[in-house]
């Protein structure tokens, strides 16, 4: 869904205050989305630090799954309704503004990381590839 918005994304990104956020999504014009992926209402309940992720977007979501109550939903807070096929945003969030300095900060910081996650994918990529055989020669 993020890509089809022509966003590119991230999970498990790490965030500054060292809190881990589900996805995070560098939009087309720079823009900065973190989404938040809740399994059930006691998931949601018992997680108080979601709130730490604000200060590092400027689009905030929750994803759920369309049997969540989605009234419990902070108002201000986008929601995604998604499964295993697919997602859609049926709710966009307020939009929080971010220091020019924090967003040069995020954007390096998500290039850096989806940098080295592609050379560790090509890398274990190579060392599960099978190894080549010898040209035959010319006979």
């Amino acid at each position: 869904m993020l890509e089809s918005l022509g966003a590119a994304s991230l999970t498990e990104f790490v965030l500054a205050n060292n809190r881990r956020a589900d996805v995070m999504a560098l939009g087309a014009r720079g823009e900065i989305a973190i989404i938040e992926v809740k399994s059930c209402l006691v998931d949601f309940q018992t997680d108080a630090k979601w709130r730490d992720y604000l200060p590092f977007c400027e689009r905030f979501y929750f994803a759920v799954d369309e049997d969540f109550p989605a009234d419990v939903i902070p108002a201000d807070a986008g929601l995604i309704i998604a499964d295993r096929f697919g997602a859609a945003i049926v709710r966009d969030p307020s939009v929080r503004p971010m220091s020019p300095a924090r967003r040069k900060a995020l954007t390096l910081g998500f290039a850096r990381a989806a940098a080295l996650r592609l050379h560790r994918a090509m890398l274990d990529s190579e060392a599960l590839a099978p190894p080549s055989l010898p040209e035959p020669s010319a006979v």
